[in-house]
């Protein structure tokens, strides 16, 4: 049980990591995180740059421009607590760092 809590505040807490790096991406790009939210769509075991097994988990979300109708979805990928690659198609696809 005490495994299970510790995987559930872990994944709280790159929650909260990830939704703060989507709200830096869009602010240096003049985009609005639709709902100010992401969502988790994966998990995943991977090795990190030490071969030990650590959690990927991919997230998506929704921006706008400013003032604009149009909806894009961009994805978010976390390595542990680690910025991984943020995807945004007409915007933006960047590794940012190897992990």
């Amino acid at each position: 049980m005490l495994l299970g809590v510790g995987f559930w505040l872990d994944t709280q807490w790159t929650y909260a990591i990830a939704i703060t790096l989507c709200r830096r991406v869009c602010a240096e790009l003049g985009l609005q995180l639709l709902d100010d939210t992401v969502a988790l769509i994966r998990i995943r075991l991977k090795r990190n740059a030490q071969g030990r097994l650590t959690f990927q988990r991919a997230y998506t979300f929704e921006v706008t421009e400013r003032g604009g109708n149009s909806r894009h979805n961009g994805m978010l990928l976390m390595r542990g607590k680690v910025l991984e690659m943020v995807e945004l198609p007409g915007y933006l696809k960047r590794t940012i760092s190897p992990v």
